[in-house]
């Protein structure tokens, strides 16, 4: 029998969007670790077959896993991104999409730094090389065009957090000058909560807003969204995000707390969101954009 779906597969014009902090591989745990990627990786897999998203943003993929991904969410999917290090190793934070149903134009992989062209740049008080992947598409089955950023920010540097929102906020302007009708979705890992400066920044008047806050239905409790393999517990901190552009509708979201025999598939919970797509037949109420 197959696994129940919080959203599944949806039909055109909505896009169901997902980030996933997938974790990980590490070398050495001890048996019976809930860490394991061994373990793990089957419930990863179960989890993509039931839910079949539009686009998903994954953090802290290793090369191994970004190709297990993409096995499990099956041919018609493909994928973008490359390593956080200058060759290209080390973690990635690839943005899978359904190639049935978006057609890619362009993307790129931008540094956190203050030379974000520049493959493994650093800047900003963090350690951990950051990056933000920006992919552009065109939806075959309404004509829209979309961006989706995937980013994850550092879990150290309140002040590289900071100036990667604004890195953030620039490529959603600089989208919106060649198309005030672009489908804006960025996914994340923030490592911050509701609460930060980094989130009042970037889900301003006339910025993004958060998925959840917008959203018509909520399918879940608000469930902290690191729970680090315990059960999830309502009322705790979100710091994984799908936040979306002026003009788009969300018409449901939900934080996907899903356990297979007790087991989760990551440390952190997937946030999932269904979007009315800017352009598409019966849109929402128009925004005009005003990225600053």
């Amino acid at each position: 029998m197959a696994d129940a779906a919080l959203i599944g597969r949806v039909n055109a014009p909505d896009l169901h969007v997902m980030t996933f902090n997938i974790r990980r591989r590490l070398p050495t745990l001890r048996p019976g670790s809930p860490d394991r990627w061994d373990t793990r990786k089957a419930l990863v897999r179960r989890l993509l077959a039931a839910e079949q998203p539009s686009l998903i943003g994954v953090q802290e993929a290793l090369p191994d896993q970004v190709e297990f991904l993409s096995d499990a969410l099956g041919a018609g999917y493909d994928w973008v991104g490359r390593g956080r290090h200058p060759a290209g190793h080390d973690e990635h934070n690839p943005i899978f999409y359904d190639a049935t149903r978006l057609r890619l134009t362009g993307w790129r992989q931008h540094a956190l730094s203050d030379t974000p062209h520049e493959y493994g740049s650093r800047s900003w008080g963090n350690l951990t090389r950051r990056v933000a992947v920006a992919a552009s598409f065109t939806d075959t089955a309404t004509g829209a065009s979309v961006l989706a950023v995937n980013t994850h920010f550092d879990h150290l540097s309140r002040r590289s957090r900071l100036r990667s929102a604004g890195f953030i906020l620039t490529l959603v302007r600089d989208a919106y000058r060649l198309d005030p009708a672009t489908t804006v979705a960025v996914t994340g890992d923030l490592n911050t909560s509701v609460n930060s400066e980094v989130y009042r920044r970037l889900t301003a008047p006339g910025r993004l807003r958060d998925s959840w806050a917008a959203a018509s239905d909520r399918l879940t409790p608000e469930w902290g969204t690191f729970s680090h393999y315990r059960q999830p517990r309502p009322g705790g901190t979100r710091i994984d995000f799908v936040l979306v552009g002026p003009g788009v509708e969300v018409l449901s979201t939900g934080i996907n707390a899903a356990r297979f025999d007790g087991r989760a598939a990551s440390d952190h919970e997937p946030v999932q969101a269904v979007l009315r797509a800017a352009g598409s037949p019966d849109p929402p109420h128009t925004v005009r954009p005003h990225i600053d």
